[in-house]
């Protein structure tokens, strides 16, 4: 019989379902089960995703603030750029920019922060190396994420949404300090 020929019987529903066709039912809704029962487990337990916080702002507004930051706590400066050293508990200003990330960050190990993200221009993706935090930044959005370094060392700030010719040049730094 072919496929645009009207089904023989008009209540297709009532046929009998073969045991194969049973078998991989039960097996596809076992394994959607096992799938949805584990997004909340690694969410909790599995440190896979960030809890995060995310604010309305303008690049203007948010870009006043990262501003005020560097002004306040900035100890340095490191190819072009400024460091800024905020006091452990603060509030830490990362702004995405054609094509960099502004300022470089220097944060003490054990200590928490709650670091800001957001956007001057475009769309762009905040992937924190070797630790592997990714979190998309939306201009017109103010992301917040509550961090704690466990780890001494210099972590690199990749932008990993194609943002433009200068896309692969977009790197970062945070320094974290004993």
């Amino acid at each position: 019989m072919a496929s645009y020929l009207p089904p023989a019987q008009e209540v297709w529903w009532k046929e009998p379902v073969g045991k194969d066709e049973i078998v991989w039912i039960l097996i596809a809704f076992t394994w959607c089960m096992v799938l949805f029962f584990m997004m909340p487990y690694w969410h909790l337990y599995g440190k896979q995703n960030l809890s995060n916080e995310a604010y309305q702002t303008t690049p203007a507004k948010y870009q006043e603030k990262v501003q005020a930051m560097v002004d306040k706590y900035k100890v340095r400066e490191e190819a072009g750029l400024p460091v800024v050293a905020p006091p452990p508990g603060s509030d830490v200003y990362l702004l995405g920019r054609l094509w960099q990330w502004y300022p470089i960050l220097e944060l003490q190990k054990n200590k928490s922060y709650r670091l800001h993200l957001s956007s001057a221009d475009w769309q762009h993706g905040f992937s924190l190396q070797p630790v592997n935090i990714n979190v998309q930044v939306l201009p017109g959005y103010e992301s917040v994420i509550t961090t704690t370094p466990d780890q001494a060392g210099e972590y690199t700030i990749v932008c990993n949404e194609y943002c433009g010719l200068g896309h692969h040049t977009m790197l970062g730094k945070i320094h974290v300090k004993e």
